[in-house]
Parts: structure tokens; sequence; C-alpha cells
């Protein structure tokens, strides 16, 4: 028995253009809180001087994925992102699995960054009120924030990112150019680069943390009913998310390592890694400079945080159209034109997670932020992975899709690269969530159960392709 669309499902509308639909993708993946945890992590316990080749790697990879994606953008009309690309290119069931993992990766990074908000808001205050707050209490308010925009017309959230998201980039900017004009500690150069310096420890810890600052790219696709021309505007974002993202990540690293110097700066990552970056501006940018940049840490995660929000209520808002999930979660706010029921429901599963993890008395970074993350890092690139699979699948079975490049070699390369950074991931798991290894073991298991799940509950409807096409072009004519 299959089941059609619900009657309640109504369609999200929108005038987002390429770049709003950027800030938001880009906001998500929040640059300045990689620059100042990812970056220090990959030169400390990576390889070194050459951790920038990380970003090379990661942008990469994830450039020939996106050449797929992009391709089959026309042929897939509803907002449900990788759930909507994997059904279409692999059938319905392995496509609701993805969309049961989507869900779980983006909640545990979401969870994961309201922990890193509690933790950062409650020693800011502490250093300047010498008040101790416990952190759950800023998480919680930070979340009431995000539960009032998220219930608000998506265009709202965007005007809130782009101003966050400019401020970060500008600073990293300036500290950028003071480094180049003043010519770092000793000189700028291109010794990060070289093989010696790139191969000189485990570069699959840099690849690993350089795939982590790139989640949330790819969401793209899950605002397509509020894009102004999906078709073109998708692409675009796309393409300019990535290379956006992996150019200002890669120059802003390569910048820092000379900053504090080819002979210096793995030992300053290694023994002073919270302080890497404020230590850096300070140096070069002053007093203020470093102030400014503790402010903006806490605004590059609080929009990290909306733009997850908004990405996992549209994921619930695309799953809601089958039985397995409530038909309420499709709705649509009459005045917002927001998913506003699914919108509530995912503030109503952060607050009860991280009233959890409060009342489990657990710390905020280094459980459960690096934990919810290291599963979310396995999630995102699982994703990725399955849906470069359903992509070359699909092109090889549409006769329209001749393309070489476009169809058939991107699609198959983005698969090997996607692979070999997973088992890179898998391989350096323990590390990111700092457990014993049986725990490791357990936690990286859970997306591919969620995974599991997901394909079994999907594989009950008994939907046909032709079944799928039809719900799709119902979606698309709402």
């Amino acid at each position: 028995m299959t089941h059609p669309p619900s009657p309640t499902a109504g369609r999200l509308t929108g005038n987002l253009g390429t770049t709003s639909i950027v800030l938001m993708v880009v906001a998500a993946a929040a640059p300045l809180t990689v620059l100042g945890g990812n970056v220090p992590l990959m030169i400390g316990f990576g390889n070194g001087t050459g951790a920038p080749i990380g970003f090379v790697v990661a942008t990469t990879v994830l450039l020939l994925f996106a050449i797929g994606f992009v391709n089959m953008t026309p042929f897939v009309r509803e907002a449900g992102a990788f759930y909507a690309y994997v059904a279409k290119g692999l059938g319905f069931a392995p496509g609701i699995g993805t969309g049961f993992l989507a869900l779980l990766s983006y909640t545990c990074m979401q969870v994961g960054m309201y922990g890193y908000m509690g933790a950062v808001l409650s020693n800011v205050v502490a250093d300047v009120t010498s008040v101790q707050i416990p952190w759950w209490v800023y998480a919680l308010a930070t979340l009431a924030v995000i539960a009032f925009l998220g219930y608000r017309h998506i265009e709202l959230s965007s005007k809130v990112l782009g101003i966050a998201l400019i401020a970060e980039v500008g600073i990293v900017v300036v500290l950028d150019l003071a480094i180049v004009l003043t010519g770092g500690e000793s000189g700028l150069n291109l010794q990060s680069f070289a093989p010696s310096n790139a191969l000189s420890g485990p570069i699959g810890v840099a690849v690993l943390f350089a795939l982590t600052g790139f989640i949330g790219f790819e969401s793209t696709a899950v605002f397509r009913n509020e894009a102004r021309d999906p078709d073109r505007t998708l692409p675009r974002a796309t393409y300019i998310a990535v290379l956006g993202i992996g150019s200002f990540y890669l120059v802003s690293a390569w910048l820092m390592v000379l900053g504090y110097g080819m002979d210096s700066v793995v030992d300053k990552a290694q023994n002073d890694t919270d302080n890497f970056l404020f230590s850096i501006v300070d140096t070069y940018l002053g007093t203020v400079g470093r102030d400014i940049v503790q402010v903006l840490i806490i605004t590059s995660i609080f929009a990290c945080l909306l733009a997850l929000h908004n990405v996992v209520a549209r994921y619930q808002f695309a799953l809601s159209r089958y039985t397995f999930m409530p038909s309420a979660l499709g709705r649509v706010h009459d005045v917002h034109r927001s998913p506003h029921i699914s919108s509530l429901t995912q503030s109503a599963t952060a607050l009860v997670l991280t009233v959890i993890a409060a009342l489990l008395g657990l710390q905020p970074l280094t459980q459960v932020f690096a934990t919810l993350g290291g599963i979310a890092t396995i999630g995102m690139v699982a994703l990725m992975t399955v849906t470069s699979i359903a992509a070359f699948r699909f092109f090889r079975a549409t006769p329209s899709c001749t393309k070489p490049w476009q169809h058939r070699i991107a699609p198959a390369l983005a698969v090997l690269g996607l692979l070999g950074s997973l088992v890179l991931v898998l391989v350096n798991f323990q590390l990111v969530t700092g457990f014993g290894l049986t725990v490791a073991v357990i936690l990286a298991t859970i997306p591919f159960l969620v995974f599991a799940v997901g394909t079994a509950v999907g594989a009950k409807e008994h939907r046909s392709a032709a079944e799928l096409d039809a719900d799709l072009s119902t979606e698309s004519a709402q």
C-alpha cells in the first residue's frame, strides 16, 4: 500500500537568491570557529606546518561531489537534499534511510554546538564578571532565540546569518592582511605545500578536521522551494559555497602558520590549543582585535546553530509526507510561510537532549561537543558517499545524461574520494571523541545503524520508482 503526500502539507515559499543561500550554508560551516578549533588540531596533531594541504584535499573531494550533486538538481524537484537525491538514484527505501541519517547528523551537530556555545559564553562572562554560571543556562537561552527565529520566515534568518557571517569573515580578512603586510614571523613562503611538510605527519587527521569544517555546504538543496530560481540558484550557491569555504580556510590556515612561524606553530598548536586563534589575533591586531574575535566567536556559533536548525526543520518537513513521520510536520505557517510545526519540533528535540546532557553532568566541550560532532562527521561523509553513488547510478540510467565529465567521471571520482575520506574519519575517530576504543567503536556505529533502520522503514512503504516520481511531481506542483 502506498501513501500519497499528506493533504496538510503545504509548500514553502520564498525569494532567496544565490547570496542569501550562500550566506546560510557558509554560516553553518562556522568559519571563525573552524579556524579557532579545527586548524590548531590539524597543525598540532596532524601533519604540522603542512596542515593547510588538508583543505586542498577536502575542497577537491567536495568539489567533485558538488559536480554530480548540482547536475542532478534539475531532475530532483523536492526540497529534501540528500534524501531526495538518493531516492531518485537508488530507490525510495535507501532514500528514507538517508533522510533518517541526515536528521541524526544535523541534530547531533546542532546539540553539540549548543554545548560549545554554553562553554564559550560561560567562560567569557566569568572572565568579565567573575560570576560562574553553568554552561547549560546559556545553551538553553540560545536555544530560545534560535526557536523564535526558526519559527519565522526564512528570509529573517538569512538576514541575521548574513550580518553575523560578514562580521566574522571580515575580522579574519583583516588578520590575513596584517600577516601579509608584516611578512609574518619569518617572511611569506609556500613551504606548507612542499611534499616534505605536507607528508610530515598523519595527513588523515588534517583531512578529517578539514572535512568537518565544510559541514552544511550541501544544504543548498534543502532551500529549493524557497529559492528564487532553484535550477540556477542552487548550482551557483553550491559551487560558490565549496570554493568560497575552501579558499577561505586554505589561505587563512596557511597565513596562520606563517604568522606563528614554521619553527614554533606546531608547539603553540599542541600546548595552547584553546588560545591558538586569540594569541595570533593579539599579536597582529592587538587587544581590541582579540576582544572583537571573542565576541565574533559567539556570533559564529550562533549563526551555525540557526543554519543547522533551519536545515533540520526542512528535512522533517520533506519527510512528513510519509506515514512514519507525523503529517503535522508538513504544515506551513499562514503568515510566516515557514515549517513552523517542524521548527518547534526541532527546538523541542534539542531542548530534551540538552537537558539530558546537563542532568548527566557532561562536560560541554570534551563530551557533548566532541562526541556529537564526531558522530555527525561520520554521518555527513557517509551521506555524501551514498549521494554520489546515487548520482552516478542515476546518470547511467538516464539516456539524456551523456556528458562524460559531469555525468560519469566526476561522480565516480567523488565516490572514491569520499570512501577514502570516510576511512580516514573512522580510523581517526577515537582521536575526535577522546573516549576509549570500545566506546568509540559503538559511537561510530550509530550512523550506520540509523541508516539501516531508516532503509528498513522505507522498504515497508513498497513505493515504486513511478510512484516516487509522481510524488515528486505533486510536490513541485503544489
